[in-house]
């Protein structure tokens, strides 16, 4: 299960890559502008969640914080949830970016917002809601 854990990660870490280091490249804007890139995380996911559905679904439907807690001792279970929260992270760090592009937000100005959605996706969108609304009020070909 270790390995699939990692593994989550590395599908995902070359998209997170273009977008932080090469976000101007015409490639990156192809290869981000395809929902596709959460595909194979969440293939992964789905490759681990399925096996599990019966202990699964009483997780989703009924939810408790004592279940949570009890199943996140299994490593299947702590690897699934790794898996959800990587393709999540990466679809709305790809929205960030593709939104960030439209609106002409600098790329030095994004890169630490990726970063901090790489490593607390919540906190890094809320920063984006920031510069976005900064963005917004900032004339096109003006200085940031």
């Amino acid at each position: 299960m270790a390995s699939l854990f990692q593994l989550s990660f590395l599908l995902a870490a070359p998209f997170w890559a273009l977008m932080i280091v090469l976000p101007g490249w015409e490639w990156t804007r192809r290869i981000i502008g395809s929902p596709w890139i959460a595909a194979p995380v969440s293939a992964l996911y789905l490759l681990i969640a399925v096996p599990r559905l019966a202990d699964l679904l009483p997780l989703v439907t009924s939810p408790s914080l004592p279940g949570l807690q009890a199943a996140m001792t299994e490593g299947g279970a702590a690897t699934l949830v790794w898996a959800h929260i990587i393709a999540w992270d990466l679809f709305a760090g790809r929205w960030m970016y593709l939104d960030s592009q439209e609106r002409r937000v600098h790329p030095l100005v994004m890169a630490p917002v990726l970063l901090v959605t790489i490593l607390f996706a919540p906190i890094g969108f809320l920063v984006y809601l920031a510069v976005r609304r900064v963005a917004a009020r900032v004339p096109v070909g003006s200085p940031a």
